[in-house]
């Protein structure tokens, strides 16, 4: 298979990307780092042997920039390139969840410390460790971070990252952030810094004047929708009727369908969200695991519908707390969403976060950020 720098300089040349320095220059040495994790002779093969010493693991990168200059599009294309057995993907939130499972497990032996067997058990299950969006809110696990990627970098982990943050402004003003700081001088120290901040937004651009929130509900506000997605995520319109579905994990052991998704884009139905019996639980999974939500069929809400419409005030809160963009069609604008009768003044509060959600400071903010 190409290396990632021959399939990005494809897509240049194709048009389906506009020439970027920093993007190239990205590239390169993700390519750099593809060959060098390709070179690794697999675990327990003669050659370790003949080498006499375990070969080092290549050195990781931090990819940091602004919203949409296509951090996640570069890992997309080097995680799919880079030939090794053992590599896993994910959206940073979900691995914290992951690993914040793994050591209530581990707690429950209580063999003491519960790090070691989880940062065991991670290795021997990837030697590349990708992550979309590292971001950290909260103390539960700036308080873990320093010790849990310490030892993977011990266990010969290779970690590659993006951001929209610059290291040294992660978990900025957190509470005991004197305890995370280990963790960013680890960064800086095992993983190569790198910059992807260009002047252009493309997932802003690619919406260009676009409508973020159509009335009422009917074929032009879909297709209008329809078209965002189809720029958002580069998928051809011709093969509008074979668009990925995708699973993602809910805490607790579920799964949630999501109809259509791609590329960090996800579209749904008012119905499938909203009328069916959905929790903060599932509605928090979308948030961290997609920057971009399509919502088609929002009702005019009031008493009558008041169970769909405290599910999606939860969702609402949701993807306001991670800066998630919102595209919708409804059959009001969000100040007469829910014009009269019990709950109306409750629903205030929404109504003003989705007028907030279409403003440029909103947009602006990056995926995850407080």
């Amino acid at each position: 298979m190409p290396d990632i720098l021959s399939r990005y300089h494809r897509l240049v040349e194709a048009g389906e990307l506009r020439a970027d320095p920093d993007q190239a220059a990205a590239a390169a040495r993700l390519a750099t780092l593809q060959a060098e994790l390709e070179a690794v002779p697999p675990r327990g093969s003669t050659l370790w042997k003949l080498l006499r010493r375990v070969p080092e693991p290549p050195r990781g990168l931090y990819l940091w920039g602004g919203v949409g200059r296509g951090k996640s599009m570069l890992m997309d294309l080097f995680f799919d390139s880079v030939q090794v057995q053992r590599k896993r993907r994910s959206h940073f939130h979900e691995f914290m969840l992951d690993v914040h499972a793994r050591l209530r497990e581990a707690r429950k032996s209580e063999s003491g410390d519960p790090i070691p067997p989880v940062v065991a058990d991670l290795a021997e299950q990837a030697r590349l460790l990708c992550f979309d969006e590292m971001v950290v809110n909260n103390m539960a696990d700036a308080a873990i971070m320093s010790r849990l990627f310490t030892g993977l970098l011990e266990k010969r982990v290779t970690i590659v990252t993006t951001s929209n943050r610059v290291p040294d402004d992660l978990y900025k003003d957190g509470l005991n952030r004197q305890l995370f700081l280990p963790f960013i001088e680890l960064i800086k120290s095992k993983l190569d810094v790198m910059s992807l901040n260009g002047p252009t937004d493309y997932r802003r651009d690619r919406l260009g004047n676009a409508k973020l929130w159509h009335v009422p509900n009917g074929p032009e506000a879909t297709e209008a929708l329809s078209a965002s997605f189809f720029r958002l995520t580069d998928y051809p319109v011709e093969d509008r009727a074979h668009v990925p579905s995708e699973d993602i994990p809910v805490p607790g052991g579920r799964i949630l369908h999501v109809p259509k998704a791609l590329k960090g884009v996800a579209v749904f139905s008012f119905k499938r969200l909203c009328a069916e019996a959905r929790g903060a639980v599932d509605y928090l999974a979308i948030a961290r695991h997609y920057h971009t939500v399509i919502i088609v069929g929002i009702p005019v809400l009031g008493p009558e519908n008041r169970n769909e419409a405290a599910r999606f005030v939860t969702l609402v809160d949701a993807l306001y707390e991670y800066k998630v963009k919102l595209l919708a069609c409804a059959d009001a604008e969000p100040d007469n969403l829910y014009p009269t009768g019990d709950g109306a003044f409750e629903f205030e509060r929404t109504a003003s976060r989705l007028m907030e959600m279409q403003s440029d400071d909103y947009l602006a903010r990056g995926h995850g950020e407080e």
